[in-house]
């Protein structure tokens, strides 16, 4: 942001630019959680083909890679929900001029750690399921 002499500082060209890839890279993220969750949540059905093909009588349930999945693309969902309301309100802190504020993101640190304690949780889940 420029500072023009005697008035209040403007926002340049270039701000905008970065804000709008930053509003595109977390789309991106957003999207690539539902990918990955409708492939968590099918990852039960390929276990379950699995199980039968080895001789298996009847498949054991994998309910839970179906919650797993459903997890990431709700938070896929809530993600880009986010993103649009982050970048709307950063975009109209430029056009008035008061972007000063330099904070950590908020909204990674929680996906982050959403992401961490998920992979926690399938890391149990795949360890302690009965092949």
């Amino acid at each position: 942001m420029e500072t023009p002499v005697g008035g209040k500082p403007q926002a340049d060209v270039r701000d905008y630019l970065a804000e709008e890839r930053t509003f595109l890279a977390w789309i991106r993220t957003g999207l690539t959680l539902m990918g990955f969750g409708f492939v968590v949540a099918r990852f039960g059905l390929f276990l379950e083909e699995i199980h039968i093909a080895q001789g298996g009588s009847g498949a054991p349930p994998y309910r839970f890679s179906l919650w797993f999945g459903t997890a990431f693309i709700a938070v896929g969902v809530a993600t880009n929900l986010w993103s649009i309301r982050r970048h709307l309100r950063l975009v109209g802190e430029l056009n008035r001029g008061r972007l000063a504020d330099h904070r950590y993101s908020q909204q990674a640190v929680i996906l982050a750690l959403f992401l961490a304690l998920v992979g926690v949780a399938m890391a149990l889940y795949l360890t302690l399921a009965r092949w």
